[in-house]
């Protein structure tokens, strides 16, 4: 039985989450470091792979010569790329907490923690937005600022609670 690869645009978002549970993209990584798309059959860049997740296509990326699961290695890359070009999402806070919560035993309730947050945060984003579809006369922009910024400090309170609460057993282990 052979195959034929797709060269429809159709095809080529395959994996996209339009209702139907296709199976992910494939991106290999070869040995030289680059990236190739196997059903665009061509090389990518990580701007590539981030349209892809802006996009919302599912994808895999595999080392060529191991075939291991790579995409969180590269998917890091991409966020790294992202801090280091303008405005930071990930304040150095943050980012030493996060840090920190490595090897301390919390670090797979830091994790979930982290997840759900942003599902919570898109989740509240996807209802106001399905809210101002029945809404007139409110300006859509300002109240989604609005809850936005709400929200915000709010994840960024708890944030900040929670990891105040992690630190304190290691401010103890320094002063012994």
């Amino acid at each position: 039985m052979t195959t034929t690869r797709p060269r429809s645009r159709k095809a080529r978002t395959a994996g996209a989450d339009n209702g139907s549970r296709t199976s992910p993209r494939v991106i290999r990584k070869y040995p030289n470091r680059r990236l190739y798309d196997t059903i665009e059959s061509r090389y990518v860049t990580l701007a590539d792979i981030r349209r892809l997740v802006v996009e919302g296509i599912d994808f895999v990326v595999l080392d060529r010569k191991t075939q291991a699961d790579i995409t969180r290695s590269i998917l890091l890359q991409v966020i790294a790329e992202q801090e280091g070009a303008g405005e930071s999402l990930m304040s150095r806070d943050f980012l030493s907490q996060v840090i920190r919560s490595y090897g301390s035993g919390l670090q797979e309730f830091v994790g979930r923690y982290l997840d759900e947050s942003l599902h919570l945060f898109a989740r509240e984003q996807r209802e106001l937005r399905e809210r101002f579809k029945h809404v007139v006369g409110v300006d859509p922009v300002e109240t989604v600022t609005a809850v936005a910024q709400r929200n915000y400090q709010r994840w960024r309170a708890v944030q900040e609670e929670v990891f105040s609460r992690l630190a304190r057993p290691f401010i103890r282990d320094e002063k012994t």
